[in-house]
């Protein structure tokens, strides 16, 4: 074995080992969450509401805040960042706008979601007066999930060969036509994948709610977009570290963590089946 084979193995077992490592903690965690969270689920922990101090009941008004939070968010960004995609990788040609506009994609990419909260609380909450609400906390959500959808839709849109285009625009169409009727259609399995999997995260998202509308206990549901709300992932927070009876709390904490696992790992599934049902090779 010459020295150059010995280190391209060396270095393809630190990476299966590596592998190997992330999936045992990985393991670990899951095993965990369900031996203990599994037990609690049930169809009146799923659709009670919470009692005696959060002690007893269910968690069904943190899973509709969910749910409507992050629905309402994907309805702000998935037409905004579409567009912007389209623009970018359709339109806008290899200006110094263009570059400025992918540059701050990426850059809002890599900030911190806790900045985002922030950001909604002084715009959405104070600035335009939403107060602490839904419509609050789903304008944050939005922005926070924006550059995923943007980068995502580019790539699909990247992904369709440039032939397709030249031969609709050999046959007359209109660039417009070209990108609704050819370009569009071809990227849809990306573009949904990239807008469920930016849901599934915003799912999951605790600091753009912490300032914009998530309230620890409300009586009944949100009955307005300006109304606050519970939430999955704050209603784990507060009764992991906040509440004044930890013990008493743990296995409903528990329930609640699985729960949210389950609600993304369901939103994961939905972003694989629309791909493999709107897949090219399927439709023809």
């Amino acid at each position: 074995m010459n020295l150059r084979t010995f280190w391209m193995r060396l270095g393809l077992a630190s990476l299966v080992v590596c592998t190997l490592i992330v999936v045992a903690f990985m393991a670990a965690l899951l095993f965990d969450l369900s031996w203990q969270g599994i037990p609690v689920l049930s169809w009146e922990f799923l659709t009670e509401f919470p009692q005696k101090g959060m002690t007893e009941g269910g968690i069904w008004p943190a899973i509709f805040g969910t749910t409507a939070v992050t629905l309402l968010a994907t309805l702000l960004a998935a037409p905004l960042g579409v567009a912007c995609a389209v623009w970018l990788e359709e339109y806008a040609g290899e200006g110094w706008l263009t570059q400025l506009t992918r540059a701050a994609v990426r850059n809002l990419a890599g900030v911190p979601s806790i900045v985002y909260g922030l950001f909604g609380l002084a715009l959405f909450v104070q600035g335009m007066r939403m107060g602490a609400s839904v419509l609050a906390s789903a304008c944050t959500l939005a922005l926070l999930t924006l550059p995923a959808v943007i980068a995502t839709t580019q790539e699909a849109l990247r992904q369709v060969p440039r032939s397709l285009r030249e031969g609709a625009l050999a046959l007359g169409a209109t660039r417009w036509e070209t990108t609704y009727s050819i370009v569009l259609p071809a990227a849809l399995p990306g573009i949904l994948t990239g807008v469920i999997l930016a849901l599934s995260r915003a799912a999951g998202e605790t600091a753009p709610i912490l300032f914009t509308g998530v309230a620890f206990y409300t009586r009944y549901l949100p009955a307005s977009l300006f109304d606050e709300f519970m939430a999955l992932p704050y209603h784990l927070y507060i009764l992991a570290t906040q509440h004044h009876e930890p013990e008493a709390v743990r296995p409903i904490a528990y329930g609640t963590a699985i729960t949210l696992l389950l609600l993304v790992f369901l939103l994961n599934l939905g972003a694989f089946i629309l791909r493999a049902q709107y897949h090219p090779k399927k439709r023809l």
